[in-house]
């Protein structure tokens, strides 16, 4: 559990076999699965942004994985390497084998604000309370996701599910997901207002300046502020 947390943020890797069986359309679930997921990109916002205090995250659908048949770092393989008489018959004796899923997988990784507690149980209780028909529509074809059908029984698959993490996304610090969609608000108008003031007299910058907190609303992390998930530039709006 401790190499998933790292301060008040969680890494929670999610990899769920898909179900090796078609629609009546003779479609496989895992393309369903895969075109379901690319559907959501012709939304407004990512429904994963409904999430309370997601960082980031990201679905996709993993096929297959390959060990390449290259010789290894073991003494044996490198004097086999270093005596061309060798066959290759023999050679291939000692090359690492091929592995390959018996399935393909939905991998969802994702970045939380968990909080000192490391609360993983309360972000996917949110989870399948603001999106669960979206999660229905790509876990449905998964192995084990049957009669899932509330958040306890959601909860308890997704960790039956769970990989442990070895990596971190370095671009979100410890705040709640509220206090870094503010700053960026503020870092996105004050860069606006800097511009837009160059060179006015003191009196009048001043004045403007209060206008400008009064505006912003620093201390209200509510409104106005920077709307979460926005990925697509002509759909970001700020609410407030």
């Amino acid at each position: 559990m401790a190499s998933n947390i790292s301060g008040n943020a969680y890494a929670l890797t999610i990899l769920s076999p898909i179900k090796n069986s078609f629609t009546d359309d003779e479609v496989s679930y895992a393309d369903t699965v895969r075109d379901r997921l690319q559907s959501w990109n012709s939304e407004p916002n990512s429904p994963m942004a409904l999430v309370p205090q997601t960082y980031l995250c990201r679905y996709f659908v993993l096929d297959d994985v390959y060990t390449e048949s290259l010789p290894g770092a073991s003494a044996i393989d490198t004097l086999i390497d270093l005596l061309p008489f060798v066959p290759d018959s023999l050679r291939r004796c000692y090359w690492p084998k091929e592995d390959h899923l018996n399935s393909s997988y939905l991998v969802f990784s994702c970045n939380f604000h968990c909080g000192p507690n490391a609360d993983l149980d309360g972000y996917l209780r949110n989870m399948w309370n603001t999106i669960s028909d979206k999660i229905k529509e790509v876990w449905g074809f998964c192995h084990g996701f049957d009669g899932v059908d509330n958040a306890d029984k959601f909860i308890d698959y997704m960790k039956k599910c769970q990989f442990e993490a070895t990596l971190f996304f370095v671009g979100s610090n410890d705040d709640p997901l509220e206090e870094q969609l503010k700053a960026l608000y503020l870092k996105q108008e004050f860069s606006k207002f800097a511009v837009s003031n160059q060179g006015l007299d003191t009196a009048t910058l001043r004045a403007n300046f209060k206008g400008f907190i009064q505006r912003v609303a620093p201390a209200n992390l509510t409104a106005p502020t920077w709307t979460a998930g926005g990925y697509r530039i002509d759909k970001l709006v700020k609410r407030g």
